[in-house]
C-alpha cells in the first residue's frame, strides 16, 4: 500500500492555485490576449504537475512548480501587461505557488524525518 507524504497537502494547495490561475482570465475578465493565454497555460502546468506529484512523487515536479511560480511573478514585466488586474493576479498567485514549492522542497530536504519501529 502506498504511504502518503505529510507534505502532500502542499500539492493540494498548489493544485487549487493552479486551477484558480487557469480560471482567472474568465473570473477577472481578461480572457483575451497575452495575459489570458499565459494564465491558462501556466495554471494548467501547475495543476498537472501538482496532480502528478500527488499520484507519484518525484522531486523534479516540485522544481517545475517552483519555476512556474517564478515565471508568474516575472511574466507581467516580460510580456508587457504591467499595472493591470492580470498583473496583480499573476504576481499574487505566483508568490503563493513559489512559497509553497520552496516550503515543499525545504521539507523534503531538511524537514523532520519520521522513523518506523
Amino acid at each position: 500500500m502506498m504511504e502518503r507524504r505529510p507534505e502532500a497537502i502542499l500539492d493540494v494547495y498548489k493544485l487549487l492555485l493552479g486551477v484558480l490561475l487557469f480560471l482567472s482570465p474568465w473570473l477577472f475578465a481578461y480572457a483575451h490576449g497575452t495575459a489570458g493565454i499565459d494564465a491558462r497555460a501556466t495554471g494548467a502546468a501547475i495543476a498537472i504537475a501538482s496532480i502528478a506529484a500527488l499520484l507519484m512523487f518525484a522531486e523534479w515536479k516540485e522544481w517545475v512548480v517552483l519555476l512556474a511560480g517564478l515565471w508568474m511573478i516575472a511574466s507581467p514585466f516580460v510580456l508587457g501587461f504591467e499595472h493591470t488586474t492580470p498583473m496583480h493576479v499573476a504576481i499574487g498567485i505566483g508568490l503563493a505557488v513559489t512559497y509553497l514549492a520552496l516550503l515543499d522542497l525545504w521539507l523534503i530536504h531538511f524537514g523532520p524525518r519520521t522513523s518506523k519501529h
